[in-house]
């Protein structure tokens, strides 16, 4: 065989056991010099030393001299597999730099008393935010809230998939229903609740709310008497109703439905798509053999469709559960979590905290408890994912 059809090997080295102990003596030193830092600055930072650390800035440094030394060190103690190492740990140590950094900043935040409108500036309080937000009724009513807005995501299941099913059939203008329904996906939420909850369903000037009032008035006594009649039972109808003064956002009920058809209307395409292209995947002759079997079109559906089209539901159901989470932009636009909080998600609830009140420690505290939450929910419907997408036999 030529040397030029050889495949390279990366060989072990001969390194010295000087050599090891100083790559060792290395990130061993530097990771011990920034956990000293790290310790000395969060102690600065929650008032029981008094250093004068005016930012974080020393531990970024620490940080950065760790991570060097740790490069460094790869090359001394492993040497040709250590420099293989360098084209994967630069990224990695960024990465974390971007992830738990933040996340730790956060949790130094959480347990402090910072009110941007206070003169005293960040004030260390332990558990006080926890303690507050044990007593706080209105983050409990929207997580509350959450539960009911997640529950609607079935409904809204049950819709995405007939609409699927629909555009699946051999129908006329096919391709302008596929386009046409996709346009609500296609906008803004932001767009939507103002065009939606403070254009269409505005109380006063609103073209629903006037034709509303308009169903509900009382008809003229000019007409004939079968029209009179009519108009006199469609009056009282819509009188009955409460159309008579329709108010979308005034009560909790009401309001809360509204938001959840809003948000619906939006993200419905979205399922929609994902289990169209799922119906579009099942092989043809499936319902053929089906048919010749003499099984009718429901039971085709039980017995075929819907079983084989349950990994790509859960799929769509848990991305749409993952949207569903972070509902806000609506709720802010159009209710700003009212009647009295009626209508607050959790996310909305902590934007407030943020905007209205700026209260900074307490709204991140809210927001690194939501976030344990949503990671232990999903972590249990992946689970459950899991196990039902698994083959039965």
């Amino acid at each position: 065989m030529e040397d030029g059809d050889r495949l390279h090997v990366v060989t072990a080295d001969h390194i010295s056991d000087q050599r090891r102990r100083l790559g060792k003596t290395l990130v061993w030193g530097s990771a011990a010099l920034m956990a000293l830092i790290m310790a000395l600055q969060t102690l600065d930072g929650i008032g029981t030393l008094s250093i004068g650390f005016e930012n974080w800035r020393p531990s970024l440094y620490a940080y950065l001299f760790w991570s060097t030394c740790l490069c460094v060190s790869q090359v001394l103690i492993r040497g040709e597999h250590g420099k293989r190492t360098l084209f994967v740990l630069p990224a990695a140590l960024f990465v974390i730099s971007m992830v738990v950094f933040p996340l730790l900043f956060g949790l130094i935040i959480a347990f402090s008393d910072w009110n941007l409108s206070s003169p005293d500036g960040r004030q260390f309080n332990g558990i006080d935010n926890l303690r507050q937000m044990a007593g706080d009724p209105f983050y409990w009513n929207a997580m509350r809230n959450m539960v009911w807005y997640t529950a609607a995501i079935v409904v809204e299941y049950a819709i995405a998939f007939g609409l699927a099913l629909l555009l699946n059939g051999q129908i006329r203008a096919r391709k302008f229903f596929r386009v046409a329904f996709l346009l609500p996906l296609m906008l803004s939420p932001v767009a939507v609740s103002w065009m939606i909850g403070k254009s269409m369903l505005e109380i006063r000037f609103g073209p629903i709310s006037r034709f509303m009032r308009y169903i509900a008035s009382e008809p003229s006594a000019d007409l004939p008497a079968p029209l009179f009649w009519i108009g006199s039972y469609i009056s009282d109808f819509g009188q009955w109703l409460g159309w008579a003064s329709p108010s979308f956002f005034g009560s909790a009920g009401v309001a809360r439905a509204m938001i959840m058809m809003m948000d619906a209307w939006t993200f419905i395409p979205f399922m929609m798509i994902m289990i169209l292209a799922g119906l579009q995947a099942i092989p043809r002759e499936l319902f053929e053999a089906a048919e010749v079997d003499g099984a009718s079109k429901w039971r085709q559906f039980w017995e075929v469709t819907f079983p084989l089209m349950l990994p790509v539901s859960i799929t769509a159901i848990l991305i749409r559960i993952i949207f569903k989470l972070k509902l806000a932009d609506i709720i802010i636009n159009i209710t700003s979590g009212g009647p009295g909080g009626a209508t607050d998600s959790v996310t909305s609830f902590i934007f407030r905290e943020y905007r209205d009140r700026s209260n900074v420690g307490y709204g991140t505290l809210l927001a690194i408890v939501y976030l344990v939450v949503i990671v232990i929910a999903m972590t249990i419907l992946m689970k459950l994912a899991d196990r039902w997408m698994k083959p039965r036999y």
